[in-house]
């Protein structure tokens, strides 16, 4: 891969109302690390760049074409669309997911219940609606022509430039007033707005929920497009890009600096004030605290591996996300999700492997758990009030594009109508109400943004971190489990359940393991983990970091309804995992469930092997 390298240097920026002062270095600056657990650099607000550091400037994004839908052809069309006129696809003949026109006085309100308060008092607002300007139907967005790149930098390799402006920017939206569209409270607000039921469908019968589903990527990217146009504009820079958190690369995967209040000596830090994570995963001289891509809020003590072991791991789980189990279309996006689906009971009942998996993950880590509902980053209608969510969410939209850029067979984007034309509203860096489409979000260039690399996409540290094969000195071959139950009717997970999955006479390449009907409540966390033909001798029990971890389902709190049942499903790659643990042979798979939180009344519809398309 052909690249060129960029200096991430940037312009001081002068915004009012913001305080920056040199002040000396505070007892608790931390100490320079070894090699092995890599050194902060303290941030001054008046640090001079650091020229040296140079990164891979990314090519443009070659564009994934959708194939037209059958039924655009049924309706007289032909050929493919361009990336010129995707934004003239017509409308499907199915009912796609849309936000209503009147945004404003269709909002429901604040989140009524599904949330523990502490003293009366919640961490956060539950007001999720945005604020009553005047205003007509939201007019479609029309992408910008201007030619400047805006490029997002990964947050551990900021400049003190790059930190200091992205800090500006956060103070200048938060000194917004709160009846703006664009301040600090009324962007988190949006993220509430589209996960707590705040709009209904176009059918006025079901709510629009934009996860758990094919919404999922879309939607956070026009989210985080706005939110950073809206920075830029606010301190009058047209280049200004976000940082992105690379939890997927080894010297990335703690908490970025920035986001450290010992490590700045800036007065106030607009990225740290009135925010609520978990203090016990914030770096010290003592720890490096990476994060841990299969966490689970429960038995904190008994989780978390040695520092070397658990970039392993993290790796291997980015790597089940984005090759083994997001192998397809819909195991990425998730299931189809139109007019007339439940919020959660989408139509092909599956959740993204990104979005369940690392992206889950890292909400309930920074989350802290001293507030009633792990407020921030733990709970939806909160995550929106913690800058880093901003941040996280850059890297799981850079999942998006990189999913693409490993050019692997059946790594493209959806072409279903219902999928191009699911549409929704936003306030755009004028406040101007402005309705945008999926079909718009499928390419970073007519978005006039981009990802700044530190490896070409054949180096990236988790792309060969495939798990180890089993020895099978390790494994019982006797152990057949013959007398393991078929899965033939709902089941509670309220303990470890194991069946026996019959596979295809004819063993399929892309076979997947799928699980559907999970009926949970969704007013709690919900986790569980999945293993595939445990063999290993002397009762010794596979973990997350071994060839027999096909993945975990894991969901957020979410919803305003006490205990509200909610349905989905979950989809993994079995090609490799069948390989690593040498029973790619074999007439049977033996599934084993391992519930980790809030399984106590979820219930298991059916375990299949379905055979997708080659």
């Amino acid at each position: 891969m052909s690249s060129s390298v960029l200096p991430l240097n940037s312009t001081y920026i002068n915004v009012p109302n913001f305080t920056h002062t040199t002040q000396p270095i505070s007892q608790r600056a931390f100490k320079t690390r070894t090699n092995q657990t890599k050194g902060f650099r303290v941030v001054a607000c008046n640090a001079t760049p650091n020229d040296n550091k140079r990164l891979i400037l990314p090519e443009p994004q070659k564009l994934v074409l959708p194939n037209v839908d059958r039924r655009n052809l049924l309706m007289g069309l032909s050929g493919l669309y361009t990336a010129a006129n995707l934004s003239s696809l017509p409308e499907a003949v199915a009912d796609p997911i849309r936000t209503p026109d009147d945004f404003r006085s269709e909002c429901k309100g604040e989140v009524t219940s599904g949330l523990k308060n502490k003293d009366g008092k919640y961490a956060r607002s539950r007001a999720c609606c945005p604020p009553n300007l005047e205003g007509g139907i939201p007019a479609d967005y029309k992408l910008p022509t201007e030619s400047t790149v805006r490029l997002r930098w990964p947050a551990h390799k900021g400049t003190p430039e790059q930190v200091q402006k992205y800090r500006l920017a956060i103070q200048a939206m938060r000194s917004l007033p709160d009846d703006d569209p664009r301040s600090f409270i009324n962007q988190a607000k949006i993220h509430c707005a589209y996960c707590h039921g705040a709009y209904h469908q176009p059918d006025k019968t079901k709510d629009i929920q934009i996860h758990n589903s094919w919404l999922f990527y879309p939607f956070h990217r026009w989210y985080l497009y706005f939110y950073e146009r809206i920075l830029g504009c606010l301190i009058m820079d047209p280049t200004f890009a976000l940082p992105y958190w690379n939890w997927d690369d080894p010297d990335g995967m703690q908490i970025p600096e920035m986001f450290i209040p010992e490590t700045i000596y800036c007065n106030p830090n607009p990225l740290q004030v009135e925010v609520h994570r978990e203090a016990s995963h914030l770096p010290s001289e003592k720890e490096p605290k990476i994060v841990d891509l299969t966490w689970s809020p429960v038995n904190r003590a008994e989780q978390g591996l040695p520092y070397e072991k658990q970039k392993a791991c993290n790796l291997e789980t980015v790597y089940r996300d984005m090759v083994r189990n997001g192998h397809d279309t819909p195991s990425f996006f998730g299931g189809k999700y139109v007019v007339g689906s439940d919020e959660i009971s989408i139509r092909d009942k599956s959740v993204g492997s990104v979005e369940s998996g690392s992206h889950t993950a890292v909400h309930l880590w920074v989350g802290d758990s001293k507030q009633p509902n792990n407020e921030d980053m733990g709970r939806f209608y909160s995550a929106g009030y913690d800058p880093l969510f901003y941040c996280h969410h850059a890297n799981v939209d850079r999942m998006w594009k990189l999913w693409k850029d490993l050019d692997l067979p059946k790594h493209v984007d959806p072409t279903d109508p219902d999928w191009l034309n699911a549409s929704y509203v936003f306030y755009d860096e004028k406040k101007n109400p402005v309705r945008v489409y999926n079909r718009d979000s499928v390419s970073l260039k007519p978005l006039g943004y981009n990802y700044i690399e530190e490896y070409p996409i054949q180096d990236l540290p988790w792309r060969y971190s495939r798990p180890t094969q089993r020895d099978k000195s390790e494994q019982d071959d006797s152990k057949k489990d013959n007398a393991l139950p078929m899965m033939n009717s709902p089941m509670i997970l309220n303990r470890t359940l194991k069946v026996r999955v019959r596979r295809n006479a004819t063993k399929n390449l892309n076979e997947t393991l799928l699980i559907s009907g999970i009926k949970f409540d969704s007013s709690k966390f919900v986790k569980f983990d999945v293993f595939v033909n445990d063999k290993l001798k002397n009762g010794v029990e596979p973990t997350t970091s071994d060839p027999e971890y096909a993945g975990g389902f894991a969901q957020i709190p979410h919803g305003d309804a006490n205990k509200m049942s909610m349905s989905s499903g979950a989809r993994f790659g079995l090609k490799e995992l069948l390989e690593d643990t040498n029973t790619e042979n074999e007439e049977y798979v033996t599934v084993k469930l391992v519930p980790k939180a809030g399984c106590e009344d979820l219930t298991i519809g059916n375990i299949s092997i379905i055979n997708p398309e080659p």
